[in-house]
């Protein structure tokens, strides 16, 4: 499978694989149904949506990869763990290992409430 194969939300994803590599491993986890507005400064704005369509993509992807990378895919229920192995095997204790990119609901609204929490209060005098 090539890459121009893929869904614009898988490689998206695939994409947070390669930006920084750990020692051993690179893990992102993302939900099923997640869509977001994101601002780059290269890009200016741009929208990620992952679907179920982006999933089954990146699930071929990761079993016909011609690129020499090796991935494994956990899923439960709609949130997905795609790890980029370095050493071609998974590592015992996974829950050692951060996790570098979400893209979920959930840490989306925590990182709007972190937002909020860290802006400054106006005074009123």
């Amino acid at each position: 499978m090539e890459w121009n194969d893929l869904t614009e939300g898988a490689k998206a994803v695939l994409e947070q694989t390669r930006n920084i590599k750990n020692d051993n491993i690179q893990i992102v986890e993302f939900e099923i149904g997640f869509e977001q507005q994101l601002e780059d400064d290269d890009q200016g704005t741009y929208k990620v949506s992952i679907q179920e369509e982006d999933y089954q993509s990146l699930k071929r992807y990761t079993k016909e990869n011609e690129y020499g990378d090796k991935f494994h895919m956990a899923r439960n229920k709609d949130i997905v763990k795609i790890i980029l192995l370095e050493n071609g095997k998974i590592p015992d204790n996974l829950s050692e290992f951060p996790v570098f990119r979400q893209y979920k609901k959930e840490a989306l609204v925590k990182t709007e409430v972190e937002d909020v929490t860290a802006a400054p209060a106006s005074s009123e005098e």
